[in-house]
């Protein structure tokens, strides 16, 4: 196995003061000009943080570079510094070896490196079209091409399999066809190095399998790809070098090919990978949510969830498994009373709350962890507090009579923060501020405060790290173990068998099947998720 400067003990995170082992090509083993980039010596500071410190990797021309650690360890930081979002403090950028200095990210465009964001750069308003040539429009004889951008936009789509439609607003998308635009986009820009932030975050198995023979495609043709995942197999997988970061320092490299995910996690955060898995049954007799007929529309009438029924039992986790775009989303808006329900009912401990109001619903005791935590569940803006009260500020300890009690909400934030393990410099700083998994921690912390009795979990670990994965896991376990029902729905096939009593696959809107976590597969459950066949340990 080679770690090149690998953490000599598994404590509680602490980093290695070799970091500079995977600087510019210093071993002498490949030469700037054999270099797609390189990052050398690489600080960046902001108020109360050092977000990356003297970071070094050299990324070979033509391979997959995987770049991991924990949330917060300074990943999306360096990422944005190589797409010139950020100036570093210190250090310098080389690209084949010459020193860069980039002011914008049009800079690193010219260049050519595109980043595909984990949390996407799209205007809701605009087309597919639009969003993809936005900055890049082609003309001809001084006018707008936009046939020439269709047909190449066409062209991208059927040849990397991204299923574009150019002229549907990006308003309309789900969270993968929301991926896919921002890919295409990169693509589109003809892009020689691609930073790919969670790629596969809302993929299932096959179209996993199917970007990563993409991305070997493109290795193949000369291009370079970045790639930033908590995912460690599938890091293991695709990458030809992968370099760990922990609290903003290079730890080491790690060779894919003599390493396991248990040693690549410890590498990360100083533990084994954990697992999702849970078997003890703690399924209660009282029927907590009850579905009957549900069906949803969309804005044209057309029914998006097709008579669907389910209850969920206290102390249950009831799984929907389903690729990104079948009818999850609607249904979850649905049972939150975001998007009103064509036909059927909706009940709750006994009490129909069909018509209810979200607020109501919230009320009733529905705690709701949106699959898109930027833009559904977090005020950036706000402090970490403010954030504390959003969708609870009708309920202690958030309110003071008709008023909002600050003082009350500030304790029960910092409680949140200490319980759930949200790394923060405090509870006034925006949520902005805070790395991807303490934003999910923060949104799950308040979710699950209150004694809810149901708890909607739509993507609850998506892009988050290892150690932020198995805090989740852990107290969504403790809260079922209490009687909460959970609803959970997640791209993560793994994740959605280990910690499920009961699953359900929808496709098309529909019910189409049921799989026994104890028994079936994440290529069986993809698979009956495509329609191309049945999941087996059908209950």
């Amino acid at each position: 196995m080679t770690l090149a400067g690998a953490p000599q003990s598994s404590d509680d995170g602490g980093t290695n003061s070799g970091s500079g082992n995977s600087g510019s090509g210093s071993d002498g083993a490949v030469g700037g000009a054999d270099l797609a980039i390189e990052v050398v010596g690489v600080t960046k500071r902001f108020p109360g943080v050092i977000a990356n410190s003297d970071v070094n990797i050299a990324v070979r021309r033509g391979t997959v570079h995987a770049v991991v650690g924990e949330n917060g360890a300074g990943k999306s930081t360096l990422m944005k510094v190589l797409y010139g979002m950020l100036r570093p403090d210190e250090g310098e950028i080389r690209i084949g070896g010459k020193p860069v200095t980039f002011h914008s990210p049009s800079d690193a465009i010219a260049a050519g490196v595109g980043m595909v964001h984990q949390h996407f750069m799209l205007a809701d308003n605009f087309t597919v079209l639009e969003n993809i040539v936005l900055g890049s429009e082609p003309t001809a004889r001084g006018a707008l091409n936009f046939g020439a951008a269709r047909r190449k936009i066409l062209a991208l789509s059927k040849t990397y399999g991204l299923d574009l439609e150019p002229d549907e607003l990006v308003e309309n998308l789900g969270v993968g066809d929301r991926q896919r635009v921002e890919i295409a986009k990169v693509l589109f820009r003809g892009a020689r190095l691609l930073i790919l932030d969670e790629p596969t975050a809302v993929l299932v198995p096959h179209e996993v399998d199917e970007l990563f023979d993409n991305l070997r495609e493109l290795k193949s043709e000369g291009l370079t790809i970045l790639f930033i995942s908590h995912k460690l197999d599938e890091v293991i997988s695709v990458a030809d070098d992968i370099t760990v970061i922990r609290r903003g320092v290079t730890v080491g490299t790690a060779n894919p090919h003599s390493i396991t995910p248990r040693q690549l996690a410890e590498m990360m955060v100083g533990s084994e990978l954990p697992s999702p898995q849970t078997r003890n049954d703690t399924v209660r007799e009282t029927v907590v949510l009850s579905v009957a007929g549900l069906t949803v529309a969309d804005a044209d009438g057309r029914d998006i969830v097709q008579d669907v029924s389910f209850d969920i039992r206290a102390g249950q986790v009831f799984g929907i498994a389903g690729v990104e775009g079948n009818g999850q989303s609607e249904l979850v808006e649905a049972l939150m009373g975001i998007r009103p329900a064509k036909s059927g009912r909706i009940t709750l401990n006994g009490t129909d709350l069909t018509r209810q109001t979200t607020r109501e619903r919230r009320l009733a005791g529905i705690g709701y962890i949106p699959e898109d935590r930027q833009r559904q569940g977090l005020i950036l803006e706000g402090s970490l507090w403010e954030n504390r009260v959003l969708g609870h500020s009708d309920s202690p300890p958030n309110i003071k009579g008709p008023l909002i009690d600050r003082a009350g909400a500030r304790r029960d934030t910092e409680r949140i923060v200490s319980e759930f393990d949200v790394r923060t410099p405090g509870i006034d700083i925006p949520a902005l501020a805070l790395s991807g998994g303490n934003q999910q921690k923060l949104i799950v912390g308040r979710e699950l405060s209150g004694s809810p009795v149901l708890l909607i979990a739509s993507q609850p670990t998506r892009g988050v790290d290892v150690g932020a994965q198995a805090a989740i896991w852990e107290h969504v376990r403790n809260a079922r173990a209490a009687g909460l029902a959970v609803l959970l729905i997640s791209a993560d096939l793994e994740e959605l068998i280990g910690m499920s009593d009961a699953i359900q696959v929808i496709l098309r809107g529909r019910f189409v099947g049921a799989a026994d976590p104890a028994t079936v597969t994440a290529e069986e459950l993809g698979s009956a998720m495509t329609g191309a066949g049945s999941a087996a340990g059908a209950a």
